[in-house]
């Protein structure tokens, strides 16, 4: 998905976690299904266990079934309904406007950090995509774009345990390579970004727990410091 170029090493174990994750989040296809068992072997090599307990049950749905089946779950899930949106920023944007500079600070962090990307017609800010970045390109900034849209992960992270989605592993995972523990339910996850006291005048007539209720968080310093160009 990334054109990549090296760059210093970085924890092997958040790399695989974060290349399986972004990969089973993605659409899936036959190569895919094919590659389900090498990443098994991948998650089982690694120090730490639950890494391979937390994606465990998205693996054996991906390594199960037709791939019709697999595609008609994820398009269910993903494509039908905007309580899993896998784009960062809509969850703290929406369609707004302001979203559209948003999306450029996601693409002008990867330009500077050597990336040259094809997005194969998705947004910058799609989390497979984002996750691949980390993975392959730039930990650091990676991380901190994953950091500053921890509550857009929180709350798919929520949103797919409450449908009790296998994919809810694959976010979980993630969110477990982030500093602190992850928040037990929604309000927390608003108590974190510090949502608190009432709600700005713009979000009259959205639903609690709306995306675009969600304050947009400060750009990390060298992660998207400049305008696209």
């Amino acid at each position: 998905m990334i054109g990549l170029r090296r760059r210093a090493p970085r924890t092997s174990d958040d790399r695989v976690v974060h290349l399986v994750a972004g990969r089973c989040l993605d659409y899936p296809d036959a190569d895919l299904v094919a590659a389900v068992p090498g990443m098994r072997q991948a998650l089982s090599e690694q120090d730490d266990p639950l890494a391979a307990s937390r994606l465990s049950s998205l693996l054996e749905h991906l390594g199960s079934g037709t791939l019709a089946d697999l595609q008609r779950t994820y398009v269910d899930t993903f494509d039908l309904s905007r309580k899993h949106a896998l784009y960062l920023s809509y969850w703290t944007d929406g369609d707004t406007r302001r979203r559209g500079e948003v999306l450029g600070r996601f693409k002008t962090a990867y330009r500077s950090s050597g990336a040259v990307v094809d997005t194969h017609g998705e947004l910058p800010d799609y989390l497979p995509m984002v996750l691949e970045f980390t993975a392959r390109v730039d930990a650091d900034a990676g991380r901190a774009i994953l950091q500053e849209y921890r509550a857009s992960l929180e709350l798919l992270r929520i949103a797919l345990q409450e449908k009790q989605s296998a994919y809810a592993g694959a976010v979980v995972a993630v969110c477990a390579t982030l500093p602190g523990e992850s928040p037990p339910d929604r309000a927390a996850v608003m108590e974190m970004v510090g949502m608190t006291g009432p709600h700005p005048t713009e979000a009259v007539g959205l639903e609690p727990y709306d995306p675009r209720l969600l304050p947009l968080q400060p750009v990390s310093p060298g992660v998207a410091s400049r305008a696209p160009s």
